[in-house]
């Protein structure tokens, strides 16, 4: 039943049809299948299949943003169904950098990392260093994500440099870690460790493991 379920739900994805993907997962709940298996065996198997697929130039941007933004609505339907409260695996603090208005990629990484039991915070667009440190202290979050379109931007000083410093500053780099993402990045993989990030990831199916890794590094 699961695999039907999952090909009928993949479908829908690569169609882009939001109706009928909900359609398939109340369907499943419907034949006896707990909110458990449809979030960890349908829908984060569709997410990473569609990341395969942009991968090998299958699919594209619009369907990769509809699959995130289906994962993050069927998240919120199924979490209150769990037989057993989710454990999340801790926060993340996300938007664009400053000069950056491009929330496309950003959008399409919080639906997906949302998917996987991260918790977001979306700080929105052209967000300054400093509020990045203290929106993450203000939510308790163990990691800072900074979303970059263009090169200038994911290199500016009030970026993810800026950000460095104001943890170097304030004594909290033992307790918040730093990881980018965007276009530039995936041109040059080098340049994370320019602007002083702790890490990076090219999507957001990539970034969920990356993410958990360091959040289990600054966790007491």
């Amino acid at each position: 039943m699961i695999e039907d379920i999952r090909a009928q739900y993949v479908n829908a994805v690569y169609d882009t049809d939001r109706q009928q993907a909900l359609q398939v997962v109340q369907e499943a709940l419907g034949r006896g299948m707990s909110a458990e298996d449809v979030m960890f065996k349908v829908v984060v198997p569709a997410i990473e299949d569609m990341i395969a697929s942009v991968e090998q130039r299958h699919t594209n941007l619009a369907q990769h943003f509809m699959a995130s933004q289906i994962a993050a609505e069927v998240t919120d339907m199924m979490v209150p169904l769990f037989a057993k409260a989710p454990e999340y695996i801790g926060r993340i603090v996300i938007g664009t950098s400053v000069g950056d208005f491009h929330g496309l990629g950003k959008r399409i990484v919080s639906g997906c990392l949302k998917a996987q039991m991260i918790e977001v915070i979306d700080l929105g667009l052209n967000v300054s260093a400093e509020k990045f440190v203290d929106q993450a202290l203000a939510h308790k979050a163990g990691v800072i994500g900074i979303s970059s379109m263009m090169v200038h931007s994911a290199r500016d000083e009030n970026a993810a440099r800026g950000v460095r410093k104001i943890l170097k500053e304030r004594n909290l780099e033992a307790h918040i870690r730093i990881i980018v993402g965007g276009a530039p990045y995936n041109y040059d993989e080098e340049l994370y460790k320019v602007v002083q990030a702790d890490a990076w990831a090219h999507d957001g199916t990539a970034a969920g493991p990356i993410i958990a890794r360091l959040l289990r590094e600054v966790q007491p």
